[in-house]
C-alpha cells in the first residue's frame, strides 16, 4: 500500500471540491445522489482524478452480470475487520460514480469497488487494484450491451498481465476464459444456475459438454478449472478442506455464491474466512433489495431481477404457492429497451402462484405468462395490484428502474 502522503495536487482537490457542491446541489433540487453529475464534473476538471484518489488505497474491484452490488456489500464489510473502507454501495458503476464515492474518504484503507461490466478494464486501468472478483456473465441490456462473449474477451484482454490477484468463478465458462489470461487467479466454485449464455466455446466456438458439475470443450479441451474455494451447502470450503458456516440475513442459494466468493477476496488481505463470514451477517438488505416493507396491510418483499439469470435465481427463493406475486417489467434506458429476454425466463416456474404484472411493460409480460399457460391479471400499478392480493405474504419481483419506482412508491 502507498504511503498515506496527500496525493491530490490542487487541482485534484478543486475537482473534487467542485463535485461534492454539484452532487449536493444535484439531491437538494431532489434529484436523487448526486453521486454520478458529481463525479462527471469532478472528472471534467481532472481527468486523472480516479486514479489519485485510488493511489492510497488497496483496492478491490466486483463485477458481473449479476450479484456485485450485494457481492460489493459483503466484502466491505468483511474487510472492515482490517480497516476502515470505501464503497460506493448505492450502485453507482461507472468512473463517475466511483470517483465520487472515492472522493468521500479521506481516512480509508481499503476501497471496495463494484464496476459496470462494460467499464471493468478501464477502471482497472485507472485504480490498479490488488484484487478483482468476476462472478458471472450473462445477457443483459441487450441493445447496448451486444453479447456476452464480446464482454468476456473485452475482460480478457483488459486484465491480461495484471498484478490483481483475480478471484474468479470456475463454473461460468465465460468468466474462466476471461480470467485466464491472469497469471494470479483464485478459482472457486460458486456454481452456475444460468447455463443457456455459454454452451459454445468461449475459446474455439465448440460445442461445450455438461457433464453434472462440470464442463469441458470437446473440441479444443477448454475445460473448468480446480477449485480452490468452494460453495458447499451452507458452508464454504477453503483452500485447507476446511468448511466455515455461511450465516446471511440475505435469502437464496446465489447469495452465499456472493459469500464464498467474498470470502476468498477477504482471504487476499488477511481477513480469515470465519471472520469474513461472520461479519457478513451484518447485511440485511442491500440498496433496498430484500426488504420487506408494510404497505396497505401487507407484508412486501422487494426483489431485484434484471435479466434471466437473475429471475431464476429469484424464483427460487420466493416462498412457496400460493404467496401471491406481483411482476414490474419497465424497458428504459437503465433496464435495457429491448424485452426480448422475457421469452428466455421459465414462468412455469411460477405455477400456483396468483399473479399481478405491472410495469411499462406489462403487456409484453402479459404476452409471455400467457404462452407460459399461468394465471394473472393486468393491473395499472402496484396500490391495484396489492389490493387484488389477501393480507400477508406478496413477494414482489421488478428489474432495475422498476424497482426503483417500488421503492418511491412504497416509501424505502
Amino acid at each position: 500500500m502507498a504511503g498515506n502522503s496527500d496525493p491530490l495536487t490542487p487541482r485534484a482537490k478543486i475537482a473534487v471540491t467542485a463535485g461534492k457542491a454539484v452532487a449536493a446541489a444535484s439531491r437538494a433540487a431532489g434529484r436523487g445522489s448526486g453521486s454520478v453529475i458529481g463525479g462527471r464534473v469532478a472528472l471534467k476538471l481532472d481527468p486523472d482524478l480516479l486514479a489519485r484518489l485510488a493511489q492510497n488505497l488497496d483496492v478491490v474491484l466486483v463485477s458481473a452480470t449479476n450479484g456485485k452490488t450485494t457481492t460489493t456489500r459483503l466484502i466491505a464489510e468483511a474487510l472492515r475487520a482490517a480497516g476502515p473502507v470505501v464503497s460506493n454501495a448505492l450502485g453507482a458503476n461507472m468512473p463517475a460514480g466511483i470517483t465520487s464515492a472515492l472522493a468521500g474518504s479521506s481516512d480509508a484503507r481499503y476501497g471496495v469497488i463494484e464496476v459496470d461490466e462494460k467499464y471493468l478494464a478501464g477502471v482497472a486501468r485507472d485504480t490498479d487494484p490488488k484484487c478483482i472478483a468476476l462472478l458471472n456473465l450473462s445477457r443483459d441490456q441487450l441493445d447496448r450491451a451486444a453479447e456476452t462473449r464480446m464482454l468476456a474477451e473485452n475482460w480478457r484482454e483488459g486484465l491480461a498481465g495484471s498484478k490483481a490477484v483475480i478471484i474468479a468463478n470456475a463454473d461460468d465458462p465465460l468468466v474462466v476464459w476471461a480470467a485466464s489470461s491472469s497469471p494470479n487467479v483464485v478459482w472457486v466454485a460458486a456454481g452456475q444456475m444460468w447455463k443457456d449464455d455459454a454452451w459454445s466455446c468461449p475459446s474455439c466456438g465448440g460445442v461445450m459438454q455438461r457433464p453434472g458439475d462440470d464442463w469441458f470443450c470437446g473440441e479444443c479441451g477448454f475445460r473448468r478449472p480446480t477449485p480452490s474455494w468452494a460453495l458447499s451447502g451452507d458452508h464454504v470450503l477453503d483452500p485447507h478442506g476446511s468448511a466455515w458456516p455461511i450465516h446471511l440475513q440475505l435469502p437464496g442459494r446465489a447469495n452465499k455464491a456472493n459469500a464464498a466468493s467474498s470470502a476468498a477476496v477477504a482471504a487476499v488481505f488477511g481477513v480469515p474466512p470465519q471472520v469474513a463470514l461472520e461479519r457478513m451477517y451484518q447485511v440485511q438488505a442491500v440498496a433496498g433489495r430484500y426488504d420487506v416493507v408494510q404497505f396497505q396491510q401487507r407484508d412486501l418483499r422487494l426483489l431485484l431481477a434484471k435479466n434471466p439469470a437473475g429471475w431464476l435465481e429469484t424464483f427460487s427463493l420466493i416462498d412457496p404457492p400460493p404467496t401471491p406475486v406481483i411482476l414490474s417489467v419497465n424497458a428504459r434506458g437503465a433496464d435495457g429497451t429491448d424485452t426480448s429476454w422475457l421469452w428466455d425466463v421459465d414462468y412455469t416456474r411460477l405455477t400456483g402462484h396468483p399473479i399481478c404484472v405491472i410495469g411499462d411493460r406489462k403487456l409484453d409480460l402479459a404476452v409471455r405468462l400467457e404462452v407460459a399457460n399461468q394465471h394473472f391479471q393486468v393491473c395499472e400499478n402496484l396500490d391495484q395490484a396489492v389490493q387484488l392480493c389477501p393480507p400477508g405474504r406478496i413477494e414482489v419481483i421488478a428489474n432495475y428502474t422498476a424497482f426503483q419506482d417500488l421503492r418511491r412508491r412504497v416509501g424505502n
